[in-house]
């Protein structure tokens, strides 16, 4: 059983891109399954510094096939751009395979994004990155999308990308916003397609080749667990499956061929965009806690929320996705502290509940139920093994993995390709 999965376990931002990128010294091919740029994978190596969106983070080990599967929607424009700028900085892309049923994200997709958040009230605003990507998933479940496929047929994907254009512009304009120019945006996009179309290749056969042979495949995830379309805090969530049964079905990969599910998660938990945080920290030192961490997203920018570690939602999301083992990042970041919090049950109602509820209404009033811990108060960033972490560190680590139910093997303890040891 030769693939592996890695998610984050939270909402997104765990550090997945540079877990990523250290587990592929033992992975023979990388494939991203969901999501689209509104991902941002960020990977220190020395003292260059990568964030990556749509381009699998495997992508810094020399001959590593490289996959964006049939799961993601796909900018074409800035993936193009991506490709380029990589190509620029010395990386060679020559190994990248886009799946030709991965659907499409034009500026149209982008512009209705913008507009649904701008019309929706206050308190119902998901907070979206208003790159299109929502728009495009809702393209394809009304069987109205275009795949990548096209990329490779100009002729056939200049009808289907004006045909769909001009349905947008409809809706624009009954809506008393400004129409998009379709031969601008046409010229755009027939650009992107012309580089692109060599690296459309049926990547569900190429995926399936390389198991059968018994190469060591890697699923990468993007966003986290709590943010699936499915098992996140709906409505507050992302397009897509980001779970490990995304994998599977974002990858074509038949569930039998799954060997170990790894489990990205932070020390603390974070989350940016709208949405219930039971343990988010409102005052001065959840601004400390952001400082510290430079919790600012990759794709936007924004900063993002910071709060004590969360074990109800932690355990629920390893639950979910058959967690085996974990990578716990940003260690580092609490070094300084003297004391820590752990949630470890929420107060609804009254009542003591240990089980995550369902709706976002109840959630974003729950209050946490938190046990301490003593901080170590000296600096993690130059450790190399377990055995060197501060005692307190190791406890810390120790509660958390019996909280969540699932093993650590992997702790970063700084943003660098070489601040990672195994537990």
């Amino acid at each position: 059983m030769p693939v592996d999965i890695l998610v984050g376990t939270q909402w997104g931002d765990e550090g997945k891109g540079k877990l990523i990128d250290v587990l592929t010294r033992d992975t023979d091919m990388v494939v991203r399954f969901q999501g689209g740029n509104n991902a941002g994978h960020t990977v220190e190596i020395g003292s260059e510094k990568y964030v990556l969106h749509l381009v699998p983070s495997g992508i810094f080990r020399p001959g590593i096939p490289c996959i964006i599967g049939n799961g993601l929607v796909v900018d074409p424009i800035s993936l193009m751009e991506e490709m380029q700028d990589l190509v620029k900085r010395g990386i060679d892309i020559s190994a990248i395979e886009l799946s030709d049923k991965c659907h499409l994200i034009f500026q149209s997709h982008k512009e209705a994004d913008t507009m649904k958040e701008a019309a929706a009230e206050e308190g119902k605003k998901i907070g979206t990155t208003k790159r299109g990507i929502g728009p495009a998933y809702a393209d394809k479940a009304y069987r109205t999308g275009i795949r990548g496929i096209e990329l490779k047929n100009l002729a056939v994907l200049k009808e289907l990308f004006c045909e769909q254009t001009e349905k947008y512009n409809k809706m624009f304009c009954e809506a008393g916003i400004e129409a998009l120019d379709i031969d601008t945006e046409w010229a755009r996009v027939q650009e992107a397609a012309e580089y692109l179309a060599p690296f459309v290749k049926d990547t569900v056969v190429s995926v399936n080749k390389a198991i059968k042979a018994g190469k060591n495949v890697l699923c990468e995830g993007a966003q986290g667990m709590l943010l699936d379309i499915d098992h996140g805090t709906y409505p507050f969530v992302t397009s897509s499956n980001t779970t490990t049964g995304g994998a599977c079905t974002g990858a074509g990969i038949a569930p039998k061929h799954v060997s170990k599910v790894w489990g990205v998660m932070k020390a603390y938990t974070t989350r940016v965009g709208e949405g219930p945080f039971p343990t988010e920290l409102l005052n001065e030192f959840g601004e400390s806690l952001r400082k510290a961490g430079n919790e600012f997203g990759a794709t936007t920018g924004r900063p993002r929320r910071c709060g004590w570690f969360d074990a109800v939602a932690s355990n629920y999301s390893c639950m979910v996705n058959g967690v085996d083992n974990l990578a716990i990042t940003k260690l580092d970041v609490l070094d300084n502290l003297t004391e820590l919090c752990i949630c470890t049950a929420y107060e609804v109602d009254g009542e003591t509940v240990t089980d995550m509820p369902t709706d976002a209404e109840t959630l974003n009033k729950v209050k946490p139920i938190y046990e301490t811990m003593p901080g170590w108060q000296s600096s993690t960033a130059e450790v190399k093994s377990w055995a060197d972490l501060p005692e307190n560190a190791r406890n810390y680590l120790d509660r958390i993995a019996e909280l969540v139910e699932a093993n650590i093997a992997i702790v970063s303890v700084g943003p660098k390709r070489a601040q990672t040891f195994m537990a």
